[in-house]
C-alpha cells in the first residue's frame, strides 16, 4: 500500500474533446451484469516480522496466522514475496524461497484458503524493496532496461509455474502499486511514457500466464493511476489489461481530511473508484477486485473502524460485476518494529496475538451473510461524464481526485441516493456502449448542484 498521498488539485469543468474511437460492447447485448458469488479475503500480514518473516520463515507461525484467518470465515488471503530475497541477483531466484512460498500456499489451502501472489515487492507500506542489482553502481530503471525486465519476466513465471498445478491458487498479481517507482512523488523515480508502461505491464502480465496458464493473472496501482495529472500508469491499462481491474481504495487521499470519516463521499470512495474503472472497460461485465482497502487512522479512529469498514463493504457491494473484497489487513504490525508510519500499526482485522478485532467481527459477519448467494444489485442507470481529455492518456484526469469537479459531483449525486455510475466524455452519445451497460440517463457535472 502506498503511503504518499496524490496531490488533490480542486478542477473546473473542462470543453468535450473531439469524440475517440474506442471499443464497446455491441448493442445487443443484455444490461446487466454475470451473476457470481462474493469472495471475502485479507492481505496476509504474518505477525512474527511483517513481511521480514520470509528471512526467518516459521510454517507454524504462518500456520497459526492462517489459522485466525480462516476462522473468521474468509475464502483467500493475497501474499508478498519480497522481491531481494527470493531473486538476490539478476540470475539467481532462489529455489528454498519460492519452496516456502509453495509450502505458505498449500497451509492455506488446507484451511480452505484460496491465495493470490503479488509478485514484485515492490513497495509496503511506505517501505522500498528493490533488488541490489536495480540500484545505486546498478542503477537501473526497472520498466526499461532490458536485463532488468527479463529478469523480472523470468521471476514472475517462476513463481506461477511454482503453483500453478495447486488448485487452491488464483493467479499472479504482478506487483503491489509499482507504479510509485514511476513518477511523482517518489524521490528516486524511474520514469517511463505511458506507452512504455502499456509494454512492460503487457510482458509482465505473458510471463505469469507463461507460467500458470489461464489462472487469475493482473495488475495493482495505487490510484494516482486514477487521479494524477501525466501518470504514465492509467486507468485505461487497470481496467483492460489483465484478468480483472484491482482498486486500491485509501481515503488518506485528501477524501476524509475533505469530507470526514462518515462523509458520502468517504464512505464511497470504494465504490466510486469501481464506477471510475468500469468507464474505461472495454468489457461492460469486467470483474472489478476491491484488492486493498483499509481504516486508516487517525482520520478513522479505532472506536470507529468498524463502522467505516461496514459502510465502505456496503458501498462496495452495491456495484455491480464486484469479484471480491480484500481488506488490508490481516494483523496489525508488530510495535517492536520502528519506522513504519503511524497508520500502518493499526490496520489489521485482527491485532498481533490473533485476537479479532472489531473491524473484524464486521468483514467476518459480512462474509457469512453473503457466503452461497448470488451478487447481483441493480444495475446504476444513471451516469455522470467524466471529461479527462481522453480514455487512453486521460491528461486531465485530476477532475476525479478528491477535490476535483467530477469527484465533487459525483458525492453529491451518491448523497442524493443516485447510484451514479460512471460514462467517460468519449461515450456519453454512444448509444451502443450506454445501452451495454444499461446507462439510461446522462448527466454532466454542470447539471449537478
Amino acid at each position: 500500500m502506498h503511503r504518499a498521498a496524490v496531490p488533490v488539485v480542486p478542477a473546473a469543468p473542462v470543453p468535450a474533446p473531439a469524440p475517440a474511437t474506442v471499443a464497446s460492447a455491441p448493442a445487443a447485448q443484455t444490461p446487466g451484469h454475470r451473476p457470481r458469488g462474493l469472495r471475502f479475503g485479507a492481505n496476509y500480514t504474518p505477525t512474527r516480522g511483517w513481511f521480514h518473516h520470509w528471512l526467518d520463515f516459521d510454517l507454524d507461525e504462518v500456520k497459526a496466522d492462517l489459522d485466525s484467518i480462516a476462522a473468521l470465515g474468509l475464502d483467500h488471503v493475497r501474499v508478498f514475496p519480497l522481491w531481494p530475497l527470493f531473486q538476490p541477483n539478476r540470475t539467481l531466484i532462489r529455489p528454498r524461497a519460492v519452496e516456502q512460498l509453495v509450502e505458505l500456499a498449500d497451509a492455506a489451502g488446507e484451511r480452505g484458503l484460496d491465495v493470490a501472489v503479488d509478485g514484485l515487492q515492490g513497495h509496503l507500506s511506505s517501505f522500498d524493496f528493490l533488488p541490489a542489482w536495480t540500484r545505486t553502481w546498478h542503477r537501473r530503471n526497472i520498466f526499461d532496461d532490458p536485463e532488468v525486465v527479463a529478469g523480472q519476466e523470468e521471476y514472475l513465471r517462476t513463481l506461477a509455474a511454482a503453483l500453478a498445478d495447486r488448485p487452491h491458487f488464483l493467479g499472479m498479481t504482478v506487483g503491489n502499486e509499482i507504479n510509485q517507482f514511476s513518477d511523482d512523488p517518489h524521490p528516486d523515480p524511474d520514469r517511463i511514457t505511458r506507452e512504455q508502461a502499456d509494454r512492460w505491464l503487457e510482458r509482465m502480465l505473458a510471463a505469469c500466464e507463461r507460467g500458470a496458464p489461464g489462472k487469475f493473472h493482473l495488475h495493482a496501482e495505487y490510484d494516482a493511476a486514477w487521479y494524477q495529472d501525466g501518470h504514465p500508469f492509467t486507468v485505461a491499462q487497470a481496467a483492460r489489461l489483465g484478468a480483472a481491474t484491482a482498486v486500491h481504495s485509501w481515503v488518506f487521499n485528501g477524501t476524509a481530511q475533505r469530507h470526514g470519516r462518515t462523509g458520502t463521499a468517504t464512505e464511497h470512495h470504494a465504490a466510486y473508484m469501481i464506477e471510475m474503472s468500469k468507464a474505461w472497460a472495454t468489457d461492460p461485465h469486467r470483474p472489478v477486485w476491491l484488492q486493498e482497502v483499509g481504516a486508516p487512522a487517525p482520520l478513522i479512529l479505532p472506536a470507529h473502524a468498524a463502522a467505516f469498514t461496514e459502510a465502505t463493504v456496503a458501498n462496495a457491494l452495491d456495484c455491480p460485476d464486484l469479484w471480491g473484497v480484500t481488506w488490508w489487513c490481516s494483523h496489525d504490525v508488530g510495535r517492536e518494529l520502528a519506522d513504519f508510519p503511524e497508520l500502518e500499526y493499526g490496520l489489521g482485522l485482527l491485532t498481533n496475538d490473533r485476537t479479532t478485532k472489531p473491524a473484524g467481527e464486521s468483514v467476518a459477519r459480512i462474509a457469512k451473510e453473503w457466503r452461497g448467494r448470488e451478487h447481483r444489485p441493480p444495475v446504476r442507470s444513471t451516469a455522470l461524464v467524466a471529461d479527462v481529455g481522453g480514455a487512453l492518456a486521460a491528461p486531465r484526469r485530476s477532475v476525479c481526485a478528491p477535490g476535483g469537479a467530477f469527484f465533487e459531483a459525483w458525492a453529491v449525486l451518491a448523497a442524493r441516493g443516485v447510484r451514479p455510475a460512471v460514462v467517460l466524455a468519449d461515450h456519453a452519445e454512444d448509444r451502443a456502449h450506454l445501452a451495454a451497460r444499461g446507462i439510461t440517463e446522462v448527466l454532466h457535472v454542470a447539471d449537478v448542484h
